[in-house]
């Protein structure tokens, strides 16, 4: 018994190929592939020699059908999906210029109704304005025939889409033959399930999107609280990432060659990235934005230029005073050129204070020392008569930090930040393939000797992506040029400080090898530093390196 065009063996194994396809369209992550599975395979179980898949958009005050994936076997024509080439074809409107629905262009026509149309021959048809598929036929020499409309509804009833297949073509004798009844149920069976996993894929697209957009407002609420880390989270992810896909690159020997990520392994690590530095929301902008040693809210090296101007008042009236015989000395003596010395010293000792203030230069224990005696050799006298030390005990602790802008306190205040990401990362509901993202960016300030914070893991108690994102965050920090306290390092400067780093067993020393070996710091350069920093490197003299 024939069923349409198909033997009842024909039949069943056309619905477990429908079945096969269902299963593998819920399995497919990626938009355009799912898209391209679709019109694959209505044409597969139908028998089309050609197809095109259509989605529904909002153009305006117009909705049409935007050509999505378009194929011709006859014409060896591919556009869309997977194949790189865009759908040259116009938009189909659902409505014409005065507003009035488009029912004479088949497509179109079902759209409105949201029903399938069935059309057995396109040049005999009635009802239908078939003169752009004529044209269409007599540029590229085909002969359009057997037509077959379906609509795409959601889960809602809504239209999402359309799938138009044409010529169907007997497997015996290769003739155009109509879309019987019984491809036209198949076709429809497979539309209503690939609508519904359609829609799915875009929803969670939607979805993904929607939380990368949140996690960049807080980014952005970050970047607002400081303009001088203002790219730093938008870096990180990229840097991340870069280094990543260098190391599963490393397929064929050395300690990383099992490592391996797939797509979803990939998005995980982004979204580690993304939100890396979430807890520096909460962060006190002084501290982040502390560009000199004695910078609160201002930078109070000017209050220290005041007090020097006072000091010096108060020796020039000492000196007139002695001119004077005030202070009983008639003979000034050697007074004008003790004066002159004095002069001397103080604007000296002036310019050591404003240079200890900037924190570029590691703090040698004499020039702290040096800084004590000068907030013990002056005193300083405002308008009331009340005499003060040249520098407060607060002072002194900021302009003798060994090293950088922060004191021990800042510092705390600063690292307290990651605490912060884990706690607030710890609290989403994860889905399974993010379970790890608060793992990830929780590591990025650990080291592999366990003298890491905030936790104090070593290399074997962290996972390879929080490895690579301790790395990734070093080298952004040393090239980065929009930090109010140092410059922008060279290529070959902050190699040098990460090859120490690897050295001293702060970062995961098999990563640092990739790093160099397949040039990750050349391909970031090439997109985030400015042409001056990118010299030249020497990888032979980096120290630890490893070829």
């Amino acid at each position: 018994m024939q069923i349409g065009n198909m033997t009842p063996d024909d039949f069943l194994q056309r619905l477990q190929k429908l079945n096969t396809v269902g299963i593998a369209l819920s399995r497919e992550p990626n938009i355009n592939r799912l898209l391209e599975m679709i019109l694959l395979a209505a044409k597969d179980i139908s028998d089309a020699d050609a197809g095109t898949l259509y989605l529904l958009e909002q153009a305006g005050e117009k909705q049409v059908l935007r050509f999505e994936i378009f194929r011709n076997d006859s014409l060896g024509m591919a556009m869309g999906g997977t194949t790189g080439t865009p759908v040259s074809f116009e938009p189909i409107s659902l409505t014409h210029a005065d507003g009035s629905p488009n029912y004479a262009m088949v497509v179109a026509c079902a759209a409105l109704h949201q029903q399938t149309v069935n059309v057995i021959d396109a040049y005999t048809a009635e009802g239908f304005d078939f003169s752009g598929t004529r044209a269409f036929d007599k540029k590229t020499g085909y002969h359009s025939q057997s037509i077959l409309v379906v609509p795409l509804k959601n889960h809602e009833s809504e239209l999402i889409g359309m799938l138009q297949l044409i010529n169907s073509i007997d497997r015996e004798t290769g003739a155009v033959i109509p879309f019987y009844g019984s491809d036209q149920h198949l076709v429809e069976s497979l539309a209503s399930q690939a609508a519904i996993v359609l829609t799915n894929r875009q929803l969670i697209n939607q979805l993904q999107g929607l939380f990368e957009s949140f996690a960049g407002l807080i980014n952005i609420a970050i970047d607002d609280k400081s303009p001088y880390t203002s790219g730093h989270c938008e870096r990180i992810p990229l840097l991340t990432m870069m280094l990543a896909d260098a190391a599963t690159r490393t397929t064929k020997e050395g300690p990383l060659k099992d490592f391996r990520m797939t797509e979803a392994d990939r998005y995980e690590l982004k979204i580690a990235g993304m939100l890396h530095d979430c807890g520096k929301i909460s962060t006190p902008v002084h501290v982040v934005d502390k560009a000199t040693k004695l910078q609160t809210i201002f930078d109070r090296i000017n209050l220290i230029d005041t007090r020097f101007e006072i000091v010096r008042r108060d020796a020039e009236i000492r000196l007139l005073k002695a001119r004077l015989g005030v202070e009983g000395k008639k003979d000034g003596g050697g007074l004008e050129q003790v004066h002159y010395q004095d002069m001397q010293t103080l604007y000296e000792e002036q310019r050591f204070l404003r240079k200890c203030n900037t924190g570029s230069e590691r703090m040698l224990p004499e020039w702290q020392e040096r800084v004590r005696q000068i907030a013990e050799k002056y005193v300083w006298q405002n308008a009331d008569g009340q005499q003060h030390p040249f520098l407060s005990e607060d002072e002194v602790n900021n302009l003798t930090i060994q090293s950088g802008t922060l004191t021990a306190e800042e510092r705390e205040i600063i690292n307290h930040h990651i605490v912060m990401t884990i706690r607030m990362l710890e609290k989403l509901p994860w889905p399974k393939y993010l379970q790890h993202v608060p793992e990830y960016a929780g590591g990025h300030h650990e080291r592999m000797d366990g003298r890491g914070y905030p936790r104090g893991l070593t290399r074997e108690q962290m996972p390879v992506q929080a490895r690579i994102m301790g790395i990734a965050n070093i080298f952004e920090a040393l090239t980065a040029v929009d930090r109010p306290y140092k410059r922008g390092k060279t290529l070959t400067e902050s190699l040098h400080i990460l090859g120490r780093f690897k050295m001293d067993n702060h970062i995961d020393p098999d990563l640092f090898d990739v790093f160099i070996h397949e040039k990750v710091y050349l391909e970031y350069a090439k997109q985030f530093l400015d042409p001056a920093q990118i010299d030249e490197v020497d990888e032979s003299v980096i120290p630890g390196y490893t070829p």
